[in-house]
């Protein structure tokens, strides 16, 4: 009496992984540009907690706290500048250092608007803080935020020096202009607000998020 085995053979066992395997690949081919421009986000939500995040210690801590952007290594370097003893005061002290996708860079791209958020610069710098009420022209990579909650230059730790107002952007050197974001801070105030770049009536603008 004959009897035949069931299961599968090997030659059908290696067809079903193959074409697993492909259907895998194809899938995770299709997702990469959607994983890549989540960098973008990425960067933007990490840049704005940041600051917000420092913004609030200086507020509960009583402490000015600097901000300083570093372009080329795509990195956020947060510190603190003690009270002063005796008169003088003490180096500022490291409290962290942040880092965005290395997709994703503070950067300008041509084509951004000249009509800039909240008005600050020209869209021609990617960190560019440092407009004050004496007449500063910006270009900054840093900000300080002082315990009353405002944003200043830093010219004094006594005082914080001047209010400073700017923004910044953040791009992805390999993707649209459309994936850019950029952040705005008003000196007087502190204030962070977020931007993206859209086209409203056939015209680049950056829209408030």
């Amino acid at each position: 009496m004959n009897h035949k085995q069931r299961g599968f053979s090997l030659l059908e066992m290696l067809t079903v992984v193959s074409i697993g395997f492909i259907i895998a690949t194809v899938g995770f081919i299709s997702m990469m540009p959607m994983l890549t421009k989540s960098h973008i986000t990425t960067a933007y939500e990490t840049t704005l907690s940041v600051l917000r995040s420092t913004r609030q210690l200086a507020i509960t801590q009583g402490h000015e706290y600097i901000v300083t952007f570093n372009a080329g290594a795509g990195t956020i370097l947060v510190q603190w500048q003690p009270a002063a003893v005796g008169g003088i005061y003490p180096a500022v002290q490291t409290v962290n250092t942040y880092a965005i996708p290395t997709d994703t860079s503070f950067a300008v791209k041509a084509g951004f608007p000249t009509n800039t958020p909240d008005g600050f610069g020209t869209g021609a710098k990617a960190l560019d803080f440092g407009y004050t009420t004496t007449g500063g022209t910006g270009g900054s990579s840093s900000i300080v935020f002082m315990p009353d909650g405002s944003a200043r230059d830093g010219t004094s730790p006594s005082n914080g020096g001047n209010y400073s107002s700017g923004v910044l952007y953040m791009v992805r050197p390999s993707g649209t202009i459309y994936d850019s974001r950029s952040i705005t801070i008003w000196g007087a105030t502190g204030r962070i607000r977020g931007w993206r770049l859209a086209v409203l009536s056939g015209t680049n603008k950056w829209v408030q998020q």
